[in-house]
Parts: C-alpha cells; sequence; structure tokens
C-alpha cells in the first residue's frame, strides 16, 4: 500500500484515562485521514503495557508515537494537531462503595461549611460589622440594636445570595453556561499538575518508550 501522498493527522489530550493496562494509539488519539485503511491499521497498535503493580501515571512524547507509526507504516506523513507530550492515567476498574462515598462528602461539605463560617466571622470581626451596623441603627431609628435587627437579617441574606451568585449555581443546576469559579481554579490546578509532571519526566528522561 503506497503512504507516500496520504497524509495522517493525529490530536492527543494532554491527559488521557485508561481502564486497560494495553494501552493502544487509539486509546488516547484522535485521527483522520483519507484512507481509512491506514488508521485501521495504527489504531490497535499497542503504545503501552501497563504492569499491575506499576505506577499510575506515564508520559509519553508524540515522538515516540510517531516512531511507532513509522515502524507499522514507512513513509507516511503525520501532522500533529494536539500536545507534544502525552499523560496516561491508568486508573483500572475501580468498584465503587456508595457508603464510603457519602461519608466522603459529608466529611468534605463539613469541612468546607466549618472553613467558610470561620473566614466569614472572621471578617466580620476585623471590620467590625457589629459595631458598624449598630450604629446605623442607632442613626436610622434612634434606638440601640440588640444585634438581631433587620439590617442584620438582610445582610445575612444579601450575603447567601452574593455567594450563589458568584460560583455560579445552587446545587446541580448552573445559573448561566459560563463555567463556575471553582470550575476555573480546578482546571488551573490540573493544568499546572500536569506541566509539573511533563517537566519532571522530560529532566529525569523518564519518558515512556514505545512498545
Amino acid at each position: 500500500m503506497s503512504s507516500g501522498n496520504e497524509i495522517l493527522y493525529i490530536k492527543g489530550e494532554k491527559n488521557t484515562e485508561v481502564k486497560e493496562p494495553n494501552v493502544t494509539l487509539g486509546d488516547i488519539l484522535t485521527m483522520e485521514c483519507s484512507n481509512s485503511s491506514i488508521m485501521n491499521r495504527i489504531k490497535p497498535l499497542r503504545i503501552l503495557k501497563i504492569p499491575k503493580k506499576e505506577q499510575h501515571r506515564y508520559v509519553v512524547s508524540v515522538l515516540k508515537i510517531i516512531e511507532c507509526i513509522h515502524r507499522e507504516i514507512p513513509g507516511l506523513q503525520i501532522q500533529n494537531e494536539g500536545e507534544s507530550d502525552l499523560i496516561i492515567t491508568y486508573e483500572g476498574e475501580k468498584k465503587r462503595n456508595a457508603i464510603w462515598q457519602g461519608i466522603k462528602v459529608v466529611v468534605v461539605a463539613g469541612i468546607t461549611f466549618i472553613g467558610a463560617a470561620f473566614s466569614i466571622m472572621a471578617f466580620n470581626n476585623d471590620v467590625s460589622v457589629t459595631k458598624m451596623f449598630s450604629r446605623i441603627y442607632l442613626l436610622l431609628t434612634g434606638e440601640e440594636s440588640n444585634g438581631f435587627t433587620l439590617i442584620e437579617l438582610t445582610y445575612c441574606i444579601g450575603l447567601i445570595v452574593g455567594i450563589l451568585i458568584f460560583f455560579n449555581h445552587l446545587g446541580r443546576k448552573k445559573f448561566t453556561a459560563d463555567p463556575t469559579p471553582m470550575e476555573v481554579e480546578m482546571r488551573l490546578y490540573e493544568n499546572d499538575i500536569q506541566e509539573t509532571l511533563i517537566e519532571a519526566y522530560t529532566r529525569k528522561e523518564k519518558e515512556v518508550d514505545v512498545d
């Protein structure tokens, strides 16, 4: 089969999760070629075999992938449209324990609630919100505040509404199509981890050699 005039376009995400220990190019790449038989030959090519007791993250250079493809089809033109280094995360098949998942959700929610409440109380004490509300109430009504007035009530309601609007969702319902600030921060955190992992593997020359 002549492949000199054929171009194979490949695209790999920075981090791809796999469930099977035998990782093929079709598992980690999106491919496009005018000749479908070329893709049918390349997709089953094994790029990595993960031992059961080995580490669960690997970094593969796209140059190693191109080398693997050229061993199968010499002379094939390859155009990379994705990342130059790919992270393969092996998760395997895990059985989810509903009780354990529920416990983790309760613990995380409790820690988050306590931390947020402490932060709000610490802020209110730092800026003397109680004294400020007492003075405002005294100026408006001419009476001393007992600490539980309409001002405190509207402040609490406004605080809740402001938090919901800022985080852009209530439960599973999002107010707009935009990502929430938490989603943005989590994405930035994931990108930092991935970049650090790739740099660490590259410096130590521990990128995975293809089979």
